[in-house]
């Protein structure tokens, strides 16, 4: 936050506001937060946008524990990469900690539909509260004895999809990809970290530009060269790709703030005269 301060999270918040115990070791291994732990006597584990927990910790409730996380997909950010690569459907699966990353036994599993605008944050917010109601659903039927866990040694390789890091480079757009593409990149990357290109002509210094909303044209008709600008200078910026355009509607030039596309225009003169490389 502002100052560099450090900030307490809501759940800790929470949770000293009614009078759970917090531990916060800068360690998971260390031998006094392992013994604190292992004091409360805990009954079952659930792991929530964490890394992996070591063994002394995820084997130490009697019930185990278990982890929420996408399913398909394998990895640190698998609600990006499901928009990136185009999926029309998403959801929240509960699964249990054991030595290999996210290939536990499946508990229960709840989907959701990834619309054809959806971005990243607005499938983040509807698979939180899905994924608040597995949790939910998955404690009360390991209460109740009455869960089966399945193992997923019977899903076919071929329907695993990775999800790895996303990095600047992963967030470059490439114009010379078709429509779809460059769209799902846009939605799937917004609105954090955001896809970007550099925005350049020949009598200015190159500005990196951030995209958070986009749409395809429909008309796949005349084509320029990839990354060429198509404006009227006040509503309206799109740009070429390898099957035709690209509509911007929400952006952000180095140094700027987030701007819907028509802000934009109002202030920069002559944009097709510039080209996105």
């Amino acid at each position: 936050g502002r100052g560099l301060h450090l900030q307490q999270s809501a759940v800790k918040r929470y949770a000293v506001e009614v009078g759970l115990p917090v531990l916060q070791p800068e360690k998971l291994k260390d031998p006094q937060f392992v013994e604190t732990f292992r004091a409360l006597r805990p009954d079952l584990g659930i792991v929530i946008a964490f890394r992996m927990l070591p063994e002394i910790i995820w084997s130490m409730p009697e019930l185990g524990t278990f982890n929420l996380h996408a399913p398909q997909y394998r990895g640190a950010a698998p609600i990006k990469w499901a928009i990136i690569n185009g999926e029309t459907e998403s959801g929240v699966t509960t699964f249990m900690l054991n030595h290999e990353i996210d290939k536990g036994d499946i508990l229960c599993r709840s989907r959701v539909p990834i619309g054809p605008d959806e971005c990243a944050g607005t499938l983040h917010d509807k698979l939180m509260v899905a994924g608040t109601d597995l949790v939910v659903e998955t404690v009360e039927k390991i209460a109740a004895g009455d869960i089966v866990p399945v193992g997923q040694d019977g899903i076919a390789p071929a329907e695993i999809r990775e999800a790895p890091k996303i990095f600047k480079d992963t967030c470059r757009i490439d114009w010379k990809s078709d429509r779809r593409t460059v769209f799902n990149l846009i939605r799937g990357l917004s609105p954090y970290p955001a896809a970007w290109s550099e925005l350049r002509r020949d009598d200015a210094a190159p500005l990196a530009v951030k995209i958070y909303r986009a749409h395809p044209d429909p008309d796949a008709g005349a084509r320029s060269a990839p990354g060429t600008i198509l404006s009227d200078g006040k509503t309206f910026l799109k740009v070429a790709c390898a099957d035709g355009y690209v509509f911007l509607d929400e952006l952000q030039v180095a140094g700027k703030k987030r701007m819907p596309v028509a802000d934009l225009l109002r202030g920069f003169q002559r944009i097709d005269a510039c080209v996105f490389v």
